[in-house]
């Protein structure tokens, strides 16, 4: 039996008339991140890294305005993690946060460094991308990867699972519970389920994202 045919067809509805509704939004906002990874610069992808390695347990909109204000003064680049730090508030966990934030900037924008976008495009697939950044970078799981590589437009077909989306999820019965933390086995079942649901439903995974968010926040942010 389908297992979403339980949640009944009210609910899908709804799904269906928001993605009917800013479907145009979105696929503008997804272009605009294509755009990032056809022509961004390092720095503009260190960027969206940063911008992901702030996310958890934070509001996305205060990220945003975050990294947009040390990208504007410069602290992102040449601050150390105290500076950085002061930029955070309303985070939590400031301080390791602002230390990975330098450690990636180490890694991947300083003199003599690898290419953070030469790694990526080096892998050609998405779901080896979201696993070398999951090992590779501190401070990234394979939420934040997967958040990251669709916000620079190298995939966006991987499942972002906040709790926005889990809680979706649960209510539309693809999962039953929502783990207190994901394994990485339970990660990749979830969107499994997510991505069938994404099928039977005829929203792409692509949009479903952010169709989700929208029903939760009345926003499409990123």
């Amino acid at each position: 039996m389908n297992t979403f045919s339980i949640i009944g067809d009210q609910p899908i509805q709804e799904l269906k008339r928001i993605y009917t509704h800013k479907r145009e939004e979105i696929r503008l906002r997804l272009e605009e991140f294509k755009g990032i990874w056809r022509t961004g610069t390092e720095e503009e992808i260190f960027a969206e890294l940063v911008f992901c390695i702030l996310t958890p347990m934070a509001r996305g909109k205060m990220c945003c305005v975050a990294v947009e204000n040390m990208v504007r003064s410069g602290v992102l680049f040449t601050g150390d993690s105290t500076q950085i730090a002061r930029e955070l508030i309303g985070a939590r966990f400031i301080n390791k946060k602002s230390a990975y934030i330098v450690e990636a900037r180490e890694k991947f924008l300083q003199v003599g460094t690898v290419s953070l976008k030469s790694i990526i495009n080096s892998m050609n697939d998405g779901r080896k991308a979201r696993e070398w950044l999951a090992r590779n970078v501190k401070g990234i799981g394979y939420k934040e990867a997967s958040h990251f590589l669709r916000n620079i437009g190298f995939e966006q077909n991987l499942a972002i699972l906040d709790r926005h989306i889990l809680k979706n999820l649960k209510s539309f019965g693809v999962v039953e519970d929502i783990p207190g933390s994901l394994t990485k086995r339970q990660y990749f079942d979830i969107e499994r389920r997510m991505l069938e649901f994404s099928k039977a439903i005829h929203i792409p995974m692509s949009y479903l994202d952010f169709v989700m968010w929208y029903k939760e926040t009345g926003v499409i942010l990123k």
